[in-house]
């Protein structure tokens, strides 16, 4: 009756230890946050952050946004990329801004013309740096490559009512992995607040003559 406790015992504290060990063994590696860098337009609008591993690859829009992307082995036409720029300026005047479903309307138009066999896949109100967004997202295939893309487009509504965009274009394929990015850009986009005029030095007020002063007797007369 001993010998088998004994064993019952020898047994658990085998069983324990393989557990532990197995527990230590499993325990998944600890990934490394990716590195991502910062992109501001030297005027001084939007700023956003992407992956280190992307680069810019030019300027679009004239001069009112940028396009980035990572290194890929086919022609350059038919690279995956982000684009993000300013696509509607302020309003001048009495004029009225073309507002998110303005925009909305015309880029569809302008990607129904590019691209055959248009499908409208998600439509979505979103909010991006406490601004009013709308997300736009179509598959398409293009009709001069025959090429079928997925362009993602967050559209936003700024404070002087200009409109701003960051869009992901890329083959459907490699959305699963294009996605994560196109979020870490829109999680990272801003416009910096403006900074306060200078505040000009104060101007020295006139100076007041000081009141006569009464002369006091120094003998007073007696009543």
């Amino acid at each position: 009756m001993r010998l088998s406790l004994r064993r019952s015992i020898l047994v658990a504290v085998v069983l324990c230890a393989c557990s532990a060990a197995v527990c230590q063994t499993a325990a998944p590696p600890a990934h490394k946050p990716i590195p991502w860098k910062q992109y501001c337009q030297s005027d001084g609008g939007f700023c956003f952050r992407y992956p280190n591993s992307w680069e810019v690859l030019s300027d679009t829009l004239a001069g009112h946004g940028v396009v980035i992307a990572p290194a890929q082995k086919q022609d350059r036409t038919l690279w995956d990329e982000i684009t993000v720029a300013m696509v509607a300026p302020p309003p001048e005047g009495d004029e009225e801004g073309i507002g998110l479903d303005g925009v909305i309307q015309q880029a569809s138009s302008g990607l129904r013309e590019t691209g055959q066999s248009f499908e409208t896949l998600q439509r979505q109100q979103r909010t991006v740096d406490h601004k009013p967004a709308q997300l736009l997202k179509v598959q398409y295939r293009e009709k001069s490559t025959g090429r079928d893309w997925i362009e993602e487009l967050v559209f936003i509504e700024g404070p002087d009512n200009e409109i701003y965009s960051v869009a992901l274009k890329c083959a459907p394929e490699n959305l699963a992995r294009r996605e994560p990015v196109l979020n870490g850009v829109l999680g990272s986009w801003n416009l910096p607040e403006p900074e306060p005029p200078a505040v000009a030095p104060d101007e020295e007020l006139p100076v007041q003559p000081d009141p006569p002063v009464k002369p006091v007797p120094a003998n007073p007369s007696p009543h």
